[in-house]
């Protein structure tokens, strides 16, 4: 039996690992793709801490090479659910069970796709999530930017800076992210706006996308737009419904917990992405997976 098992090898969970291993604790991390999470997307990252620029990849293999070297174990196994009993949890896997004093829930979100033929193989290819991280390569380009949220207005207004020109593609009738944000956008005079537009297909070739194809969802004429790079920012999704037994979920999926990272499951934690929060950044992650730790470790050292 372990002290703690972490479910997810993000930020948060790696994190969260070492704070259990630095404190006497033993900690198996679960993962069931990459370790890493989302930064792994993200080739240049340069607002973590002490790392002037550093790739997700980077980050995510330093990050594991830590907590290996201070006698973590890792799976890489999908969870596929976790039984609360007495003194004790329990996780399934798809390749078996494990137990331990106590769990700490890091599964983060993946990004909400458009769900066209062919979108998974673009990613990376031409269809990208953050401007921070891929903006740069779209220096003096033309691109897409899917959505009409906060999220997206920010990631448009990020792309102004460096593109040749930003179209925002919103399938709704108007854009619902704030209009302060919105008046920043589109007083830009490289920013084309087309809304009750809905993305129906996709152009590419060896190279990349090329471009996408909209049609009005009142008149049903379609148009094909050229374009570089297309930034989707239609929402994340948590991938939470499992445990929803365990820990409150709110409206969205996401975890119902405040900054304690605690659950109404005594001896459960959740922490990072996964978690109801405002910010979403590396940094905030790494900053749940302490909290959820440390709690964790209480919570076995009063058992």
């Amino acid at each position: 039996m372990y002290d703690i098992i972490v479910v997810g090898g993000g930020p948060a969970g790696m994190t969260a690992a070492l704070y259990a291993l630095r404190n006497g604790k033993s900690a198996l991390v679960i993962e069931k793709n990459g370790f890493g999470g989302q930064m792994t997307n993200s080739p240049k990252i340069e607002n973590f801490p002490g790392t002037e620029q550093i790739s997700g990849n980077e980050l995510a293999d330093a990050m594991m090479d830590q907590i290996l070297a201070q006698g973590a174990d890792i799976e890489i196994s999908e969870v596929t659910g976790i039984r609360s009993e007495e003194h004790r949890k329990v996780v399934t896997t798809e390749d078996g069970e494990f137990e331990a004093k106590a769990v700490i829930i890091a599964t983060g979100v993946k990004h909400r796709m458009l769900g066209l033929p062919g979108e998974e193989e673009l990613v990376g290819e031409g269809i990208s999530f953050c401007a921070v991280c891929d903006g740069d390569f779209y220096t003096d380009k033309v691109v897409c930017v899917a959505g009409g949220g906060n999220s997206a207005l920010q990631e448009a207004i990020l792309l102004s800076d460096k593109c040749a020109k930003v179209i925002m593609l919103q399938d709704l009738p108007f854009f619902t992210g704030e209009q302060k944000l919105q008046d920043i956008l589109f007083a830009r005079p490289n920013v084309e706006t087309h809304v009750n537009k809905a993305i129906t297909a996709m152009s590419h070739d060896a190279n990349g996308l090329r471009g996408v194809e909209i049609t009005d969802r009142t008149s049903s004429i379609r148009k094909f737009i050229s374009c570089d790079g297309l930034f989707v920012a239609i929402g994340l999704i948590p991938e939470n419904e499992q445990f929803e037994n365990l820990a409150d979920l709110d409206e969205n999926g996401y975890f119902d917990t405040g900054e304690k990272c605690n659950t109404k499951t005594p001896g459960i934690f959740v922490a990072g992405d996964c978690r109801h929060k405002n910010i979403r950044q590396i940094t905030t992650a790494a900053a749940d997976g302490t909290i959820a730790a440390l709690a964790a470790c209480r919570y076995i050292n009063g058992l």
